[in-house]
């Protein structure tokens, strides 16, 4: 068992990251996966109203579609106890206008939030008092990297993906492993994650997942100006951002989770054989069954024998 401290190994990291590595994509078509954290314990509790903000954020979504007759379009919902569709653009129900005054973007995905906020109220768990549960952000990443294989397999030029996590509710420390786990298939699928966090501090998993797979990271001063910021951030295909100045990554928390009590640490343990990270030192390691110190005991009486 190794202790590390998690906390200066991240300040001596680069912040640097490269742009994702390109590959055979269709030109000028985007996939976006957008994300979008619909927790009512913390929009009840934040100051900006969840109307407001849902109004700036189809405006962004319509302006996508409209950028490109081609661009796909995929809204996942995230609630605290589950995640969901609500909308896709590829979907011939989502094709037209469903109203003389409503694109159909926004009836369709509207009427499908509504349903899926009722479903997830349904399946509400107990929490602390006091306190506002995290939403299963590890669900909706899953979800996407799912939906964009889906598309790797359509054709040989399938459109250029990529998902922006509109987040709200601060980090989980239970998801640590499955957000990691996402964020690495990301990297892999040379898929950027763009995060656009709103709460009141940042987000270090969106931190890490932005700076790991080659996405953005911003944090908008003023929510007034949402639709601003999302239009000149966030609204730019991979192509183009190579001659646009975009904000970078400045200051990315590299601390991790540990697996006992799933709490941020600075500093801890780390099991050598499959490298889960403990904030106290254990003789065993809860995750794959090694006994720590086993090799040191077995030499120890092994030189015992000899003597004898």
């Amino acid at each position: 068992m190794h202790r590390f401290n998690k906390g200066v190994e991240g300040t001596q990291r680069k912040h640097t990251m490269p742009s994702a590595p390109s590959k055979l994509y269709a030109d000028d078509v985007s996939l976006l996966v957008v994300t979008l954290d619909t927790n009512p314990f913390f929009w009840t509790t934040f100051p900006f109203p969840f109307a407001e903000f849902l109004s700036q954020v189809l405006a962004f979504l319509n302006s996508i579609l409209l950028l490109g007759q081609l661009n796909q379009l995929i809204v996942i919902a995230t609630g605290c106890n589950s995640c969901a569709y609500v909308y896709d653009s590829t979907s011939e129900r989502n094709h037209g206008s469903t109203t003389g005054t409503m694109p159909a973007l926004y009836s369709n995905l509207l009427h499908n939030l509504h349903e899926f906020l009722a479903r997830d109220k349904q399946l509400e768990a107990s929490h602390k008092p006091g306190t506002v549960p995290s939403s299963l952000l590890s669900g909706s990443l899953s979800m996407a990297l799912c939906y964009i294989q889906r598309a790797f397999r359509s054709g040989p030029m399938p459109p250029q993906p990529r998902i922006l996590c509109l987040q709200g509710t601060a980090d989980g420390p239970e998801q640590y492993v499955a957000i990691m786990n996402a964020i690495f298939s990301a990297q892999r699928s040379t898929v950027p994650i763009d995060s656009c966090y709103i709460g009141s501090n940042n987000s270090a998993f969106l931190q890490q997942a932005s700076y790991i797979t080659g996405g953005i990271y911003y944090k908008p001063p003023q929510l007034d100006g949402l639709y601003q910021y999302l239009s000149t951030v966030f609204a730019t295909d991979l192509h183009s951002r190579a001659f646009l100045r975009l904000p970078k990554s400045v200051g990315v928390d590299f601390r991790a989770s540990c697996f006992c009590h799933k709490q941020t640490i600075d500093m801890g343990f780390v099991c050598s054989v499959c490298l889960s990270i403990f904030c106290e030192h254990h003789d065993k390691c809860s995750t794959c069954g090694s006994v720590f110190g086993q090799a040191q005991l077995d030499a120890s009486e092994a030189n015992r024998k000899r003597k004898a």
